[in-house]
C-alpha cells in the first residue's frame, strides 16, 4: 500500500472510509488526502445533504494508468483540496462492481462520443446519480490535448453551480437514450436460420492478419471468444460435407502466432493482457485470471482439434502459472497481476542481453539468443522482452545440432532465468477472489483435463468449486467476491452464467449428483432474478441495488456475454434433463438478440454458439456401468474435438439423479444412450456402435 504522507511517527496523516473496505483496489487509496468513500448510503446521503456533485473515479489494481492518475493527482495534497472542498468523492473498483462500471462507461461514451476505459472519471448529480461530464485519464498538467485535472474540476464545480436546470435537461436526454439500448422484445414469428453464423466468418475474414494473426492492427487483443466460434466453426461440417477450413485456419494462426510471441510469458508461462504491436510481441504486462481461462480452455480445444502438441504445451504453462502464482490456499484463484513493478512497467519481465549471457552457459547462450531475439536490437525500452524469434527446429538447422539436443538446451536456459528472475521484486497481486472469473477458470481447467487427459487439472476445477459452495454459496445466492475470508455482494449475471458452465463442463470430466443439483439450483436463481420475460437476461437480480439503468449485455467485451453463455447452458442442461422452461428461456434470449447477430457477428461470438446449439442441439452421450468401463469409454470419446458433444459419464451405483438422467438405466459393464434434441437412440451396449453412431 502507497502511503506519502505520514506523521513524524511514522502513522498515515491521512485515513479515509476505503480503510475499512476488502478491495485490494480501494485499499490502496485508504491513505490518500482525498475523502474517498466507497459507493453505497453514506457517501450518497452527503451528496444530497451538501448538495455537492458526486466525483465517480473507476478503476482497477492492475491499471497501469489508474496508478498513473493516483501517483499524480490523488496523492497530490492540492489537487485532494480541491476534490474535497467541491465532491464527494466515490472510489470503485470495477471488479468488483462491474455493474456500476458498466453503467457509466456507456454515459461516458455517450456525453463525450470517445471510446472509454480506465481509470474511468464521471461527475453525477446528487440527487439521482445522473452523470452530467466525464472521461478517462486526465493528466495533473495539461498534454495531449487533456486539460489539467486540477483545471478540470474548478471548471466542473462552476459549472455545476451555474448551469443547473440545463444540466439537468440534458440528464433527461440521456435516460432516454439509456431507455433505449436494450432490444426490443423478441419476436417469436422470427424465422432464425445460420446466416449470422456464415457472416462471422466472413467478416473475420476482412480485417485477418494472415501474416501474423489476429484481427485488425495494434493493439491487437486475443479475442478468445471469436478464436472459440472460429474454431468450433472450423470443425463443423459445411456444404459437401467439407469442415470450414478458412474458420480453422483463422483460429489456429492466431493461436500459433500468440503463443510463439511475447504477449505469452516465454519463463513463466501464461499470457498479458495484450499486445501493442501487431506482431504480438510487446504486451501491456498485466496478467488477467479471466484472460488465461478464457485461453486455457481454447488452447486445450486447439490441441485436441489439431493434435498439435505446441497448444498442449500452451496450455498447460497456463496451468502452472496459476497454480504457481495465483492459487489462493483455499483452492481460488486470484484475479490479476500488475504490469508494473518497482514503478516500472515490465520491468519484472524483461532483460539486459549481458544479464542473460552471464546467467547460462556459452553453449547454452549460442542456442537461447536467436531462439528469443535476443541476437536481434532491444523491443522494449532499451532491453529485451522474450518472444520465439525461431523455433527449436530452425535452431537445429541452422548449427547442426540435433533438434532434441537444441530443445534440451532452451529449457535448461529457461529455467535458470525463471529461477533467476524469482530474485527479482514482483508486480503486486490482487487477491481478491472473483465468482465469475474463478468460474471462468474452472471451465477451462475442466475443459483442459479432458482435452488433455489430465486428472490433476480435473482436481485443481474441483477444489476451485469446492471454495465457492462454501466460500460464495449463503442462503441459495451467490456473492461475488471474497477478500481475506470477507464474502460480499451481491452476485451478477456473469457469476451465475460461468459457474453453471463451468460446473456442466467439470461434469463431463466425473460426474456428481450433488453438482448436478447446485448446478439446477444456479439455474433456477438465474431465471427467477434474472430473466425479462420478454426475452434475455439483465446484468443484475430482480432485488438488487436500484441504479439509474439496469442492462442487459449481449456483446462479448474482455469476458463472454452472460446472455450467451446463459443460453447455451440453458440449451444444453433443457436437453439433458428434459426441462422446456430452459429451453423457453435459451430461445427468448437469442431471438431478442437475432436482428443483431447477422449485423455484428464479430461482437457477439458467444450468442452465435447459443444460435448454432438451438438450430442444431447438442449431442447427449449418458454412459452408464461399472467406474473402470465407463470412464475407458469416456476418455475414448475425448480424444475427438466434438465442441457440440456433451459426454456424462454416471456410474452404476450413483443415486439421488436427476429424472431424466436415472432413467437411463445401467445394464452390463457399460451401455451409451446417445440423444439429439428430443430424439434418443436404442440403448447402445458397445463402444463400436456408440462411435459408429456419432460419425453418422
Amino acid at each position: 500500500m502507497q502511503i506519502r504522507h505520514r506523521n513524524p511517527d511514522g502513522t498515515p496523516r491521512f485515513t479515509n472510509a476505503l480503510a475499512h473496505e476488502t478491495s485490494p483496489y480501494l485499499r490502496k487509496h485508504a491513505h490518500d488526502p482525498v475523502q474517498w468513500y466507497a459507493w453505497g448510503p453514506e457517501a450518497l446521503a452527503r451528496a444530497r445533504r451538501e448538495d455537492k456533485p458526486i466525483h465517480l473515479s473507476v478503476g482497477y489494481a492492475s491499471c497501469h494508468w489508474c496508478s498513473v492518475l493516483h501517483e499524480e493527482s490523488f496523492l497530490d495534497e492540492a489537487t485532494a483540496a480541491l476534490l474535497n472542498e467541491h465532491f464527494v468523492n466515490i472510489k470503485v473498483d470495477r471488479e468488483e462492481r462491474p455493474d456500476l462500471d458498466r453503467i457509466y462507461q456507456t454515459a461516458q461514451q455517450m456525453l463525450t462520443q470517445r471510446g472509454g476505459g480506465w481509470p474511468l472519471t464521471m461527475f453525477l448529480t446528487p440527487e439521482d446519480q445522473r452523470p452530467f461530464f466525464g472521461g478517462t485519464y486526465f493528466p495533473r498538467e495539461p498534454r495531449h490535448g487533456l486539460p489539467a485535472f486540477g483545471a478540470l474540476l474548478q471548471r466542473v464545480a462552476q459549472y455545476y453551480r451555474s448551469h443547473g436546470a440545463a444540466l439537468r435537461q440534458q440528464n433527461e436526454t440521456l435516460m432516454a437514450t439509456f431507455a433505449q439500448i436494450n432490444p426490443p422484445p423478441a419476436d417469436p414469428a422470427l424465422a432464425l436460420d445460420d446466416a449470422p453464423l456464415r457472416a462471422l466468418t466472413e467478416q473475420a475474414q476482412r480485417s485477418f492478419d494472415a501474416q501474423h494473426g489476429g484481427f485488425g492492427g495494434a493493439p491487437k487483443f486475443p479475442q478468445p471468444q471469436l478464436l472459440a466460434a472460429l474454431l468450433r466453426r472450423g470443425a463443423a461440417p459445411r456444404a459437401g460435407g467439407e469442415p470450414g477450413l478458412q474458420s480453422l485456419y483463422m483460429g489456429t494462426v492466431t493461436l500459433r502466432h500468440m503463443a510463439a510471441g511475447g504477449i505469452q510469458d516465454q519463463l513463466g508461462g501464461g499470457f498479458y493482457r495484450y499486445a501493442v504491436d501487431a506482431s504480438w510481441r510487446i504486451p501491456h504486462f498485466e496478467k488477467m485470471l479471466y484472460d488465461n481461462a478464457a485461453l486455457l480452455a481454447l488452447y486445450a480445444q486447439a490441441a485436441r482439434a489439431t493434435g498439435e502438441g505446441g497448444y498442449a504445451d500452451a496450455a498447460r504453462r497456463i496451468v502452472a502459472w496459476a497454480n504457481g502464482t495465483m492459487r489462493d490456499p483455499g483452492g481460488a484463484y486470484y484475479a490479476s497481476l500488475d504490469a508494473d513493478s518497482e514503478g516500472h512497467e515490465g520491468k519484472f519481465y524483461v532483460w539486459d542481453r549481458e544479464a542473460v549471457r552471464a546467467a547460462l552457459t556459452a553453449a547454452e547462450f549460442e542456442l537461447f539468443a536467436p531462439a528469443y531475439g535476443l541476437d536481434e536490437p532491444p523491443n522494449f525500452e532499451g532491453a529485451w522482452h522474450l518472444y520465439q524469434a525461431r523455433s527449436a527446429a530452425e535452431i537445429a538447422r541452422r548449427t547442426g545440432a540435433g533438434e532434441a539436443t537444441v530443445e534440451a538446451s532452451l529449457e535448461s536456459a529457461r529455467e535458470k532465468l525463471r529461477v533467476l528472475r524469482e530474485s527479482r521484486p514482483h508486480p503486486a497481486r490482487d487477491e481478491k477472489l472473483l465468482t465469475a472469473w474463478n468460474a471462468l477458470m474452472i471451465r477451462g481447467l475442466a475443459l483442459a483435463a479432458r482435452a488433455l487427459d489430465d486428472a490433476s487439472m480435473a482436481e485443481d476445477a474441483a477444489g476451485a468449486l469446492a471454495f465457492v459452495r462454501r466460500d460464495l454459496w449463503r442462503d441459495g445466492r451467490l456473492l461475488a467476491t471474497s477478500t481475506a475470508g470477507q464474502a460480499r455482494l451481491n452476485a451478477y449475471l456473469d457469476d451465475y452464467a460461468y459457474l453453471a458452465d463451468a460446473v456442466l463442463e467439470l461434469q463431463q470430466v466425473r460426474c456428481r449428483a450433488d453438482e448436478l443439483a447446485f448446478l439446477r439450483e444456479l439455474l433456477e436463481v438465474m431465471l427467477a432474478q434474472f430473466a425479462d420475460p420478454a426475452g434475455g437476461f439483465f446484468f443484475t437480480s430482480a432485488d438488487h441495488e436500484t441504479l439509474i439503468h439496469r442492462s442487459k449485455v449481449f456483446g462479448d467485451e474482455a469476458t463472454p456475454s452472460g446472455n450467451g453463455i446463459a443460453a447455451r447452458v440453458l440449451i444444453a442442461v433443457g436437453h439433458l434433463l428434459g426441462e422446456p422452461r430452459y429451453l423457453e428461456a435459451a430461445e427468448r434470449t437469442v431471438r431478442s438478440v437475432y436482428p443483431m447477430l447477422a449485423r455484428y457477428p464479430l461482437g457477439h461470438a458467444s450468442m452465435l454458439l447459443a444460435l448454432e446449439d438451438l438450430l442444431e442441439p447438442p449431442q447427449i452421450v449418458i454412459l452408464r456401468g461399472r467406474q473402470p468401463a465407463i470412464e475407458a469409454w469416456r476418455r475414448e470419446l475425448a480424444r475427438a474435438y466434438a465442441p457440440q458433444r456433451l459426454v456424462l459419464a454416471i456410474p452404476a451405483d450413483a443415486s439421488d439423479l436427476p429424472p431424466a438422467l436415472a432413467a437411463r438405466a445401467p445394464r452390463g459393464e457399460a451401455v451409451a444412450y446417445l440423444c439429439r434434441g428430443p430424439t434418443c437412440s436404442a440403448p447402445l451396449d458397445s463402444l463400436a456402435e456408440l462411435r459408429a453412431q456419432l460419425e453418422a
